[in-house]
């Protein structure tokens, strides 16, 4: 079997075992888009969130005055995309909702002023692949506000020490989890052709084998040690 398509059947069992109708945005990843969703960049802009999971960011998206003229969510998972249509309930009206992958989008280029992806590049086949995708649907000068973990700091040591066990990181029993890093990141966002525009990321934690990692908020004050925190958020531009 295809690495997508087993990875399709697994996310399509796991998003209704994780369902919940009271599910709202307030993962650190969400809280990191949150900050640069202002007037200037949301008001009157066509926005895709891909990898839309459970319509979590598009409620909030929804809920808020400064409303996109219009936005696409799209998912790998069918469950996925039906749990975020009946979550929007009366605000559907504003959203298109999408079965699609982030490596295979089916919608033309350079229709989006504004592409969000949280969470998404790490889980699937090819990373480059989706990049260029996303690159494609944007218009020239639109932005991609992408988050993804960077295991360069504690946690990657952690990856390392599971490999070391004979164990495999799987952030939650997930099909397909890449070692991603900060600097990997933006090394795939020069590859593709984007201009990095903005970079940010918080989230310091203690591996504990057996047990959740222990959350350290004090480093996310110290600014040089934001190339070590978990929770990455890269904003590119499509050059013109």
């Amino acid at each position: 079997m295809l690495p997508e398509t087993r990875a399709r059947e697994v996310y399509e069992a796991w998003h209704p075992s994780v369902e919940s109708d009271t599910a709202t945005a307030d993962a650190p990843w969400h809280s990191l888009v949150a900050r640069y969703l202002t007037s200037e960049n949301l008001t009157d802009q066509r926005v895709l969130e891909i990898g839309c999971g459970r319509g979590e960011l598009v409620r909030l998206l929804t809920g808020q005055r400064l409303r996109p003229r219009h936005l696409v969510a799209a998912d790998f998972a069918q469950s996925a995309v039906q749990f975020g249509r009946r979550r929007a309930g009366a605000q559907n009206g504003s959203v298109s909702w999408a079965v699609a992958s982030i490596q295979h989008i089916p919608l033309a280029d350079a229709t989006f002023d504004l592409v969000i992806s949280c969470e998404t590049i790490e889980h699937v086949v090819d990373p480059i692949k989706a990049l260029e995708e996303v690159h494609r649907v944007l218009r020239p000068g639109g932005r991609l506000v992408l988050t993804t973990p960077n295991y360069f700091g504690l946690m990657g040591l952690y990856r390392g020490y599971l490999r070391l066990r004979g164990r495999r990181y799987t952030e939650g029993g997930q099909p397909i989890c890449h070692f991603t890093s900060l600097p990997r990141t933006l090394l795939w966002m020069h590859r593709v052709g984007f201009a990095v525009r903005a970079v940010e990321a918080e989230g310091h934690y203690l591996p504990w084998p057996g047990r959740p990692p222990v959350a350290i908020p004090l480093l996310d004050s110290v600014r040089t040690l934001r190339w070590l925190a978990l929770h990455s958020l890269v904003i590119a531009e499509k050059r013109r």
